[in-house]
C-alpha cells in the first residue's frame, strides 16, 4: 500500500497507527490516488486530516477509480491517462516504452503542447510529414481550452508563455484556427523499432477532463509485429 501511495512503508505505518505527522495536501493526494478513492472519498480524507479539499474543476489531477481500473487492465498495451492540457498522469509500462516516461516533466513542460513548441526533441518521436498538422492541432486545441476555461485558467497561462517564447506558436495562434482534431492513426518514429502506425482510441472522463488514450496496431501489419518487439525491449530503451 505504501508503494501505491508513493511513500515509505515506515511513514505509512506510522500514519495508520496515528503516530505520524499531519500529512501534507500533496501526501493526502497520493494516498487518495493510491487507495483509488472517489472524489467524495478524497474530499472526506482531506477534511479528516484538517485540510480543505482540492477544487473540483478541470485542473484536478485525481484520476477516477474507474479509469484507473481500465488502465490497470492494459499493462501489455501502450496507454496513458492525460489531462486536457496533455499532462500525463499515469502510463502503462508499454506506454513508457513507446513514448518515454512523460510523467517526469515539471512546470509548463508537463504539457505535451508546450513541449512541442519549446523542446525540439519532442518532435523526434513523430514522422516529419505530420509536424505541420500537429503544430496547427496543438495551437487550435489550446485556443479551444482557453475559450472554454477563461482568461485566468492554466490554459491561458500556457498560451501567454508560448506567445512570449515561440515565434512559430505566435504565427499559428494568429491564424485563429479551432476544431482541429487529432487523427485516429498516429505515425511514430521510435528510436528502437522505427516507424509505427498506431490507432489511438480515447476514453473520456468528463467530470475530471481526463482522457485514457490507448494505442493499438492492426493485427498482421508490420506495426503490430513491431509492438510485440517493443514489449520485449521494455521501458529501458528510452532511458
Amino acid at each position: 500500500m505504501a508503494t501505491l501511495c508513493n511513500m515509505s512503508a515506515d511513514y505509512y505505518s506510522r500514519l495508520e497507527r496515528e503516530r505520524g505527522p499531519q500529512p501534507s495536501p500533496q501526501m493526502l493526494a497520493s494516498i487518495a490516488q493510491g487507495l483509488h478513492l472517489s472524489i467524495d472519498e478524497r474530499d472526506h480524507l482531506f477534511r479528516l486530516a484538517g485540510h480543505n479539499p482540492p477544487p473540483r474543476d478541470s485542473s484536478s489531477e485525481h484520476i477516477s477509480p474507474g479509469l484507473l481500473r481500465v488502465l490497470d487492465r492494459l499493462q501489455d498495451t501502450p496507454a496513458e491517462i492525460v489531462t486536457e492540457l496533455g499532462e500525463t498522469l499515469r502510463q502503462t509500462p508499454m506506454g513508457v516504452a513507446l513514448t518515454g516516461d512523460t510523467t517526469q516533466y515539471t512546470g509548463p513542460a508537463r504539457s505535451s503542447g508546450y513541449r512541442w513548441f519549446t523542446d525540439p526533441g519532442a518532435r523526434d518521436l513523430y514522422a516529419p510529414e505530420q509536424h505541420a498538422f500537429m503544430t496547427r492541432m496543438y495551437a487550435a486545441g489550446l485556443r479551444g481550452i482557453v475559450t472554454l476555461r477563461g482568461p485566468g485558467s492554466r490554459a491561458a497561462y500556457l498560451a501567454d508563455l508560448l506567445l512570449g517564447s515561440s515565434e512559430e506558436f505566435r504565427r499559428v495562434w494568429d491564424d485563429h484556427e479551432i476544431g482541429i482534431r487529432p487523427r485516429e492513426v498516429k505515425h511514430f518514429v521510435h528510436p528502437e523499432v522505427g516507424a509505427l502506425e498506431l490507432n489511438c482510441q480515447h476514453l473520456i472522463d468528463p467530470d475530471q477532463a481526463h482522457s485514457l488514450m490507448v494505442y493499438t496496431a492492426v493485427p498482421g501489419t508490420e506495426s503490430y509485429e513491431k509492438l510485440q518487439v517493443l514489449s520485449v525491449i521494455g521501458t529501458q530503451t528510452l532511458h
